[in-house]
This record gives structure tokens, sequence and C-alpha cells, in this order.
């Protein structure tokens, strides 16, 4: 399956040497661990490179036997991919660290001072089920390649000696650090699973002010949520956006957070309203909660989308039983977003897949690298919770066992 994979990036590399990408894309291949799926380890799109999610494994596959070995392997997969477009681990300003267990949150944290020693990026931490290689921990990057245009911000109201930071500008775009329901200055999460709600969109509300924003700049956001969370976020958030404009979004249920933190939004802003664009199929109802894409700038935003089936009310739902069924139907709902705002899948820098199953993995990746035949773009992919039960919900449809989320590029 590797040597497949390696034979696809090949191909793909060559083919971007030959055509002109649309999104001017350069693809960044370093020395080190290669790709296990059909993604590139790296992608520079104008001032920005998205890195891959990164696992603890070396370039021979070996795993470090402790915490701390697999984190430092981690990062210094990250490194690798970011020094080879030409950048350090200064520019880098955004990540989402995913563990298998929060237990390791500690360890990870007193590493991440080490490669961030100052003004470090924002972030967002969360503990999934599985991942691919069975890595116990994940991280992906975002870097900016201009430090004169990079801003730390800080809302008074958070400490000063914390390893991530609340926001971090880079350009006119805002990368937003997971908000918690729990007060900032001293981590206390409220009883009440919607204060904490409330809670973290006000703190979102904070980094969002403390860089002359505000909600309506907001253009992507993730919502991660335990088993604990409120029922009532969907109304909650709602109330803070407007009915058909809000951002894109992908809602992901995950097996653990931070603490006792039972909802974590992070996302994206783009400081110039002008810029910032939603973009709605047709064949998609306005909604309170998502919008299908939307634009900052040159930088599309979409929404996490499944194998539902668009349609006439009391017939739509997910109609396929297999995952490779389930993930065309999924790439066929991107597309109408991407085709909407004038783009194609070779527009696409990076993607986030998320399985039911992590075991699903090689089917899942087949289907997928058909549908960029040029180039792969960047990609994590994690199994956030534990296998569902895959009965029929009914005589028609099946129980969703997979959703994407996409980034593309004009």
């Amino acid at each position: 399956m590797t040597r497949v994979f390696l034979s696809l990036a090949l191909a793909a590399a060559l083919a971007a040497s030959t055509f002109a990408q649309p999104s001017a894309r350069r693809l960044i291949a370093p020395p080190g661990p290669k790709p296990v799926g059909p993604y590139s380890p790296g992608i520079a799109a104008g001032d920005f490179v998205y890195v891959s999610g990164q696992g603890a494994r070396d370039a021979k596959a070996n795993l470090p036997a402790t915490v701390e070995g697999q984190v430092r392997q981690t990062l210094d997969n990250v490194k690798l991919i970011v020094e080879a477009s030409g950048l350090t681990m200064a520019h880098v300003v955004y990540s989402q660290v995913y563990l298998d267990t929060m237990a390791k949150y500690d360890e990870m944290d007193r590493i991440w001072r080490e490669y961030f020693p100052k003004d470090p990026p924002a972030r967002a931490v969360l503990g999934v089920y599985r991942m691919p290689t069975d890595t116990p921990v994940e991280i992906n990057a975002v870097a900016f390649r201009d430090p004169s245009r990079r801003k730390a911000i800080v809302p008074p109201a958070y400490p000063k000696n914390i390893s991530w930071t609340p926001g971090v500008m880079a350009g006119d775009r805002l990368y937003l650090s997971g908000s918690f329901g729990a007060d900032p200055a001293s981590g206390q999460v409220p009883d009440d699973p919607a204060k904490q709600v409330e809670l973290a969109l006000d703190n979102m509300k904070l980094t969002l002010a403390a860089a002359g924003l505000d909600f309506r700049h907001v253009v992507f956001v993730n919502p991660y949520l335990t088993d604990k969370a409120s029922n009532q976020m969907n109304d909650l958030y709602a109330k803070r956006f407007e009915f058909g404009n809000t951002p894109a979004r992908a809602t992901i249920r995950v097996a653990s957070l931070p603490g006792t933190n039972t909802i974590e939004f992070t996302g994206v802003a783009v400081a110039d309203l002008s810029k910032r664009q939603a973009v709605r199929p047709k064949n998609m109802r306005p909604s309170a909660t998502a919008s299908p894409c939307v634009f900052a700038g040159d930088t599309l935003y979409c929404s996490a989308k499944g194998p539902f089936t668009p349609g006439p009310e009391k017939v739509q739902g997910i109609y396929a039983s297999t995952v490779e069924a389930q993930v065309r139907q999924t790439m066929r709902n991107l597309l109408d977003g991407l085709e909407e705002a004038g783009l194609t899948f070779s527009n696409v820098v990076a993607s986030n897949v998320y399985l039911d199953n992590i075991d699903d993995f090689p089917r899942m990746n087949r289907i997928y690298a058909q549908y960029f035949p040029e180039i792969f773009p960047t990609r994590t992919t994690v199994s956030p919770l534990a296998p569902i039960d895959r009965k029929p919900v009914n005589e028609d449809t099946f129980p969703g066992l997979e959703q994407i989320s996409v980034v593309a590029v004009k």
C-alpha cells in the first residue's frame, strides 16, 4: 500500500511541475517519514504553508517508547516540513494537537514550550480514539511567511505564561486558539454545560475584540464536543451569528478535551469584511449554524461534509452502507461548494478526514485519491470516537462513517 501511494505522490509531483496549478501551489516533500496515504507532507500556497498531520513515527516507522520521545518526534516531523519550505517553527501561526489520551497533555505542553519558546502559535488540543499507524500523537500546522505581518493577540483576561497564544494575526487573517468554557485566568469550569458553551463563545469574543474584530469576521469554526457537552450548543451558537451568513463549520465529537472541559471552539477570521463571502450551493438551504463555504480573501473554508444526499425533505439521508460509497457522496457534496465558488478539487490545499473506524483508512484512501489527479493536498486523518454500530437506521438509510472538510485557494 505504501509503495502505491509513493508512486502516486511522485506522479503528482511530476504533474505539478508540468502544469500550472490554479492556486500556484508548491509541493513540500522533504526526506523523512513518507505519507501513508494520498496526501502531501506540505503545500505552499501564497503566504501560507500547510502541513499535514504528522505522527510520532520516524522515517523508519519506529515509535519512541516514551511520551516525551513521541511528542518530540512528532514536532520534529512538523519542523522538517516547515524548514523544507524555507521557514522556521517561529513562522507557525496555528496548530491542532491530537492525543490518544489527555493524560499526556502536561508532557506534551512541556515539550511544546521548547519548540515554541517565544510568541507561540494559536493551538487547539483534543483527545481522539485512534489515529493512522496507531500513532499516539498527531500534529498539523499552518505557517506564515511574513513575520513583519504576524501579531500575537492576547486579551487582558488571559495569563501571560501560557504555552499558546489566544489568537495570531497572519496578515489580515486571525487564527483562533481553542476557546474553552472555562474562566481564562483560573481555568474554573462551570458545572452547567450550557454555561460552558456561553463562556467558550465569550472567550472567543474576547480574542476577536482584542484583534479589533467580532463574530461577523469569522469564516470557519471547529466546535469540539465531548459526550457531556450541552445539547443546547447549536441554539446558543446560532445567536452569535447572522442567519444564512454563518461561518463554515466542522462540528466534531471527540473522546476528551483538556481539563474538565466539554466544549472547545477554534477557528479562523478575516479582518477585512469586504474579503469575506459566504458561498451556498442552490441545493443547500440557508442555515442558522453553518455556511457550506466561506471565502477569506483568496482562501475558501468549507464545512465538513458527510455522505448525506441532498433532496426533498422526506427523502434526504445517507443511502450508502460502505465507506467507499459514502466517501464518493461526501466528495460530491464538497464539490458542490467548490464549484459554486468557481473552484475545483485542484484548488484544495488542506483537508481533514474524520473516520468512524481507522481500520477503514486504506478503503477511504483508495476513493479519496481519485479526486486529486494532479497534486494531493495536505491532510489530517483521525478517528475521533470509538466505532459506532453500523446497523441500518431503517430499511433505506445508514449511519455516517466519515466526514471531510477542506481548505482551497484560488
